[in-house]
């Protein structure tokens, strides 16, 4: 009988019993619930002229906090862009591990404080170098539950109406996440290029003199109309590129005129469109202005180039065109009276439209252009520059985002109407009172919807087709990175995927630990002291199977 004490503690200490005492529970309680998967889109990455813009690092493996829960570099942000500021922004690019941004669902829902909001942070982060993995998610109502709860949870646990025991049973007791995103640090791309198209709209040679020669189209003045794409933000997407849409339009149309045989004027025009704009620097002008057969400016009248004619998220139901340059223009020069031109077109085909001129010098000591003329202005090309915005500082230019299509389209129609207007009539020397696009010319949706979705000059070649179409000599050439000395640069980038797990938080692990301490000590004691447990137990039931055996025996001898 002593014996079987003894034997039950041996197979406690034999370990496989005690073993899976102590994992079992732990497993159970630590094992993280399967995770949820969700698309991201990594900040964008590039250099330009020596200065790196966005992060290097892709991967993460960190426990996701609230914006006002994190604390060290061991945790990733989870956040929405409308409750990210500049200087929440700032703190998690220097001291967090990671920030994962999820968008709003509709622009169009968000009031015009939250829009202005949305374009200065975006400007705030293509200007800084990031330290730290960033990425953006569309929305998704599973992470936005996953955002309310991490933040519920903070503001839970530190709420003042809780006593301190209340709040580290909460936390305790809260669910946490753990973010994790795949990927190797990018990789600089050694064949980085921009690409750059451009042609030529040349006189009808059906209208020349019997007496003039052919060749002496060539001599005749210049106008050159550029327009830069968009095709990337603070991440990989491009918004509405308005500017190449108007310039598209004006090469439709002016192609009509030219081909009537009434219409012919004493101009060449040439269009230029290439790859990127501010972010790069004005990359694809510099390098067009730096080939051999660029004897084409020598003759040069002006340079008109547009830039954000469009708003793509705008408050203001009005539309400005504003007229950028470089040093004020002379009276009777061709930019003087192209102005003129353009403020009459404007006051006769649109309503509420003002136009307006902005003087602004060259800094020749910022290596950032402010305007694309600029490039042009610094080779003593009078040029100027055709916005919607005022200031070169305004964070509208950058921005990605789009609100209202459907005014976005009614301004585009305005602007094209405007510019062709004023542009037709400086051509062909008529009054600016004068429709020329009515009727069969007339400016239309069918003529501008087309070029609303060109993603970039090589995308799908809409661009060269167009080109192709309306105008002579097309050539596209290349603006490559240089492998030793680099003007810029991009970064080769792979799809990934967020993946969120959902686990108990660090405090847990330190409970969990002070449990399974107690556990282990009772274990140990119970198999210890178990012989001595036993016989009490024994001892015990003994006396009292003795004492109420003899009770019974004593009531059956009174009874009888």
């Amino acid at each position: 009988m002593l014996n079987e004490p003894d034997s039950f503690s041996d197979m406690f200490r034999s370990g496989i019993p005690y073993i899976l005492l102590i994992a079992l529970p732990a497993l159970i309680c630590c094992s993280p619930v399967m995770a949820s998967e969700f698309e991201v889109m990594s900040m964008s990455k590039f250099d330009v002229n020596g200065q790196h813009f966005g992060s290097r690092v892709s991967s993460i493996s960190l426990e996701a906090r609230s914006l006002y829960s994190w604390n060290t570099s061991r945790h990733c942000v989870l956040t929405r862009l409308i409750n990210l500021s500049v200087n929440d922004f700032d703190k998690i690019r220097q001291g967090a591990g990671g920030l994962i941004v999820m968008l709003p669902r509709n622009i169009l829902e968000l009031d015009v404080e939250v829009k202005e909001h949305i374009t200065i942070l975006e400007q705030e982060m293509l200007a800084h170098t990031g330290t730290v993995p960033i990425y953006f998610a569309p929305f998704n109502i599973n992470l936005e539950t996953i955002i309310d709860d991490i933040t519920h949870t903070t503001f839970k646990a530190f709420s003042q109406n809780q006593t301190s025991v209340a709040q580290l049973i909460t936390s305790v007791s809260a669910n946490g996440y753990h973010a994790t995103v795949g990927g190797s640090s990018n990789v600089a791309n050694k064949n980085s290029k921009i690409p750059i198209i451009y042609g030529e709209l040349a006189p009808n040679q059906l209208l020349l003199k019997p007496n003039e020669n052919p060749v002496d189209g060539q001599k005749l003045p210049v106008i050159l109309i550029t327009a830069t794409l968009k095709t990337f933000g603070v991440f990989n997407e491009y918004p509405v590129n308005s500017d190449v849409t108007v310039l598209l339009a004006l090469v439709e149309m002016l192609s009509k005129l030219h081909s009537t045989t009434k219409m012919a004027p004493n101009y060449r025009l040439l269009f230029l469109i290439s790859d990127t704009g501010l972010l790069l620097n004005f990359q694809g002008s510099k390098k067009w202005l730096e080939i051999d057969d660029n004897s084409a400016l020598q003759n040069v009248e002006f340079v008109l180039c547009l830039d954000t004619i469009i708003e793509s998220i705008s408050s203001n139901p009005d539309m400005a065109i504003y007229m950028h340059v470089s040093k004020p223009p002379k009276e009777k020069t061709s930019i003087s009276h192209f102005f003129k031109l353009l403020k009459s077109s404007a006051e006769k085909f649109a309503y509420n439209i003002t136009v307006e001129g902005v003087h602004k010098k060259i800094n020749l000591a910022d290596t950032k252009l402010a305007w694309e003329h600029e490039r042009f202005s610094i080779k003593r090309y009078p040029s100027f520059t055709l916005s919607s915005l005022k200031s070169h500082r305004s964070p509208s230019r950058t921005t990605i985002f789009k609100d209202d299509e459907t005014r976005i389209l009614e301004h585009t129609l305005k602007a094209s109407r405007i510019i062709a207007e004023a542009l037709a009539s400086f051509l062909y020397k008529m009054e600016p009172t004068s429709s020329i696009f009515d009727g069969q010319f007339a400016i239309k949706e069918e003529n501008i919807l087309p070029y609303f979705g060109i993603k970039s000059v090589l995308h799908n070649n809409d661009v060269k087709d167009a080109f192709e179409k309306y105008l002579n000599n097309v050539k596209i050439i290349y603006d490559k990175a240089d492998s030793r000395d680099p003007d810029f640069m991009f970064y080769n980038e792979n799809d990934v995927k967020l993946n969120v797990y959902r686990v108990k938080p660090a405090i847990f692990d330190i409970f969990l630990t002070i449990l399974i301490g107690f556990y282990l000590l009772i274990v140990f004691l119970g198999i210890q002291y178990f012989p001595l447990f036993y016989n009490i137990v024994s001892k015990l039931t003994r006396d009292e199977t003795s004492q109420q055996t003899n009770g019974h025996y004593t009531e059956r001898l009174k009874y009888k």
